[in-house]
């Protein structure tokens, strides 16, 4: 018989973006669990209110498997007495134990049935220490100095193996049968069943489902505006704070006065988004429209009362953005250069203003005109501004859209609007070429000087962000399509480059999804020229599929390893008259042929037909090696052979390294 097994752990609310990465922590944990204890079943869901982590699992067994075991004794050499003792120790006879032959020697030894212990015991004795073992950023105490930790007081707990309470006790929470509703809308104290738990929960106004919840924003959010020309400006990262922050989510529509649509649009979304949590809404076309769709916790505003509050707090947040949009238009950004002296960057770094100049120069030395070198300059200005110390998450925009609005030139406001980009792999890169320079050269210099002084990311610590700033410069660099050598960005760092290659691994293998083995082959054939990287990887891509590819590579893999076994690292000429066999002759006209071609297709980056001619060699490689010994006895046509193979093998390596390229041959 099995039985469903449901566990609720009922806490303060617990931040939002925690919650995700802690369910799936607790599937594996509880799936460790089982494991560990020889007890079939499997995780069924797990789930989660600010309030209610849940896990469910199904098929578990009412106990575990019965044992028939051998346990070994003393050593036959040890005597009756020490048998005896051992019979003794296990309940039995002398006459009941067995002599058994091992590694050792001959061991005394019995074998007894071991019966299964019950699941419910061992669910209770190791659900405490699992609850403890989840991962949180913070954790606190509740109960006082050195008690249990967890990311919020634990405030019930519901164990439910089947219709049976699973008993232990946690922090001074007992287990039960019990849960707790909405705090406003929902009842203490609900009694559930495994099978009725999240009915109940409902009736309460506690929808566990995220899911659920999602799409009650959702379908709110379109009853709201439906008959109307009106849309909702899409947020998915918004609409994943909500639905974790709620557990019974009603969208409201709120409006605003018009003339708060003077202000530029980027302040007034922010506001929206990021302080108070609101969708904005658009017209169509794209244009804010003076309305926003805020998410209540509760199932109705008959009264319109959570509206109007909404309503009265967004009318003074808007009224703080206007008074600091005005209040910083009474100086420039080119009267703020100097105030960065006094700002700031790291304290073995100095301020920002040196790190203006710094930027600089690295734009010029990226070849930057006049417009770029500016951008640069200004970029980090709007750090002294009142907007910005009010609303941070504005850094860069406002610089851009202040440089506008008092006379720099579009393109210095463009590229200063863009220098933070891409905030992430999902984000794009700046939108002109001033912009990506600027930005280039600010995650460039934050990597180089932050090397410099020894700031340099270990395991999962990165507390600059400097994995995120290499990201970025990798995607500019390939999405941009520039040239910028990654040797000449690190600055002769060798590990700031090495730092710079793993994020290129990174970059295409798990955001592009290039074949990693394909990653390899192209990255060890060079990986200064990002541009001719891609190209490389779209045309091994592209030619892998053909029927000579693969053998070709295996060849190759073939070749590097004669060669390092015979400890030869080439160099020389192949000299004709020492090539005796045939096959050794055409391979080598083969080869001679091909190089011409690839060299020219090479110099234009014609790769993928280069490839095709590599792999079109095949016949003529695979004769050889049936034919041809390469070990020959004559000293000088053994180092002739070699030779031709190194010559294959260097030549054709500088597209890809083939011998990375994982075979069925191995």
């Amino acid at each position: 018989m099995a039985d469903k097994f449901l566990l609720e752990i009922g806490t303060e609310e617990i931040p939002d973006w925690m919650i995700p990465p802690a369910l799936d922590e607790l599937r594996e944990l509880f799936t460790k669990l089982l494991a560990d204890n020889e007890l079939s079943g499997e995780v069924t869901s797990v789930d989660a209110s600010p309030r209610h982590l849940v896990l469910r699992a199904g098929g578990l067994p009412v106990k575990q498997a019965d044992k028939d075991e051998l346990l070994t004794g003393p050593p036959k050499q040890a005597g009756a007495k020490a048998a005896g003792g051992f019979a003794k120790k296990q309940g039995a006879a002398v006459d009941d134990l067995q002599v058994v032959q091992t590694e050792k020697g001959e061991y005394y030894a019995i074998r007894k049935e071991i019966p299964g212990r019950q699941t419910r015991d061992i669910l209770a004795r190791s659900l405490p220490q699992l609850i403890l073992k989840l991962y949180w950023p913070k954790t606190m105490y509740w109960t006082g100095p050195g008690g249990p930790r967890f990311i919020r007081p634990i405030r019930w707990i519901v164990a439910l193996l089947g219709d049976d309470v699973v008993p232990f006790e946690l922090a001074g929470v007992q287990s039960g049968n019990l849960t707790y509703g909405h705090r406003r809308l929902g009842g203490a104290r609900v009694p559930v069943t495994v099978e009725n738990h999240e009915e109940q929960l409902e009736k309460n106004r506690v929808i566990v489902s995220a899911a659920k919840r999602r799409a009650r924003i959702e379908a709110g959010i379109a009853g709201l505006l439906d008959g109307t020309d009106l849309a909702v400006k899409p947020d998915e990262g918004l609409l994943q704070i909500l639905t974790y922050l709620t557990e019974y989510p009603t969208p409201i529509l709120g409006g605003f006065d018009e003339s708060f649509l003077d202000l530029p649009k980027e302040v007034l979304v922010t506001v929206m988004r990021h302080h108070q949590r609101y969708f904005s809404v658009v017209k169509p076309g794209g244009t804010l429209a003076p309305h926003f769709i805020a998410v209540m916790n509760i199932g109705a505003d008959p009264d319109g009362l959570v509206r109007e509050g909404n309503e009265r707090v967004l009318r003074a947040r808007f009224n703080d953005g206007r008074f600091f949009w005005d209040f910083d238009q009474r100086q420039k950004l080119a009267g703020r250069v100097e105030e960065l002296g006094s700002v700031t960057f790291h304290a073995k770094l100095g301020s920002y203003l040196d790190k203006a100049k710094r930027m600089v120069a690295i734009v010029e030395s990226l070849g930057g005109g006049e417009d770029a070198k500016r951008a640069a300059l200004l970029a980090k200005c709007d750090l002294t501004t009142e907007m910005v110390g009010e609303f941070p998450e504005l850094q860069g925009i406002i610089g851009g859209l202040y440089a506008k609005s008092q006379g720099e030139t579009e393109a210095v406001g463009d590229a200063i609007y863009d220098h933070y980009k891409p905030n992430s792999m999902e984000d794009g890169i700046p939108s002109t070429a001033d912009g990506r320079l600027v930005a280039l050269a600010d995650k460039i210099d934050t990597l180089r000087e932050c090397f410099r002084i020894g700031a340099v990311p270990t395991g999962s610590k990165d507390p600059l962000a400097l994995r995120r700033a290499a990201q970025g410069v990798v995607k500019i660099l390939v999405e941009g399509g520039l040239t910028h050598r990654i040797s000449e960005l690190a600055n002769g760092g060798e590990q700031l480059a090495a730092f710079f290659l793993d994020r290129i691994r990174y970059y295409y293998r798990d955001v592009r999804g290039f074949a990693y083995d394909e990653v390899n082959a192209v990255l060890a054939a060079g990986s200064d020229d990002l541009p001719d990287v891609e190209q490389r990887l779209t045309a091994i891509t592209a030619v892998r599929p053909t029927a000579d590819f693969e053998p070709i590579a295996a060849s190759f893999k073939r070749i590097k390893n004669i060669l390092s076994q015979a400890g030869f690292d080439g160099g020389g000429e192949v000299a004709i008259e020492l090539l005796r066999e045939q096959e050794e002759q055409e391979l080598y006209r083969t080869f001679l042929t091909v190089r011409e071609d690839v060299e020219g297709r090479r110099a234009k980056r014609e790769y993928q037909p280069a490839l095709e001619a590599i792999a079109s060699m095949r016949p003529q490689v695979d004769s050889f090696f049936d034919e041809v010994l390469v070990n020959a006895e004559e000293p000088d046509v053994r180092q002739n052979r070699l030779t031709l193979l190194a010559g294959l093998l260097n030549e054709f390596s500088s597209i890809a390294d083939f011998s990375e390229i994982v075979t069925a041959k191995g």
